[in-house]
């Protein structure tokens, strides 16, 4: 999984959130196929996403929505 791939899903996941177009950081987590996701600006809101090689975008959506739904 490419950041660029995933911050594509991630912005159209948080459209369909309702979310609108915040700002966006995309890193890669010290674990393999772990990625963080900050979303917001002075106190933004920090996904930990699981994607790699093989990963679909409908699973990484999956993720956050769940993630921050619960927010």
């Amino acid at each position: 999984m490419q950041p660029q791939d995933l911050e594509r899903i991630a912005k159209l996941a948080l459209r369909e959130l309702g979310a609108g177009d915040p700002p966006l950081t995309i890193t890669a987590d010290a674990q393999p196929d772990r990625w963080r996701l900050s979303i917001g600006g002075s106190s933004p809101t920090i996904l930990t996403i699981r994607a790699g090689r093989g990963t679909t975008p409908n699973h990484i959506r999956e993720q956050i929505f769940t993630q921050f739904g619960v927010r």
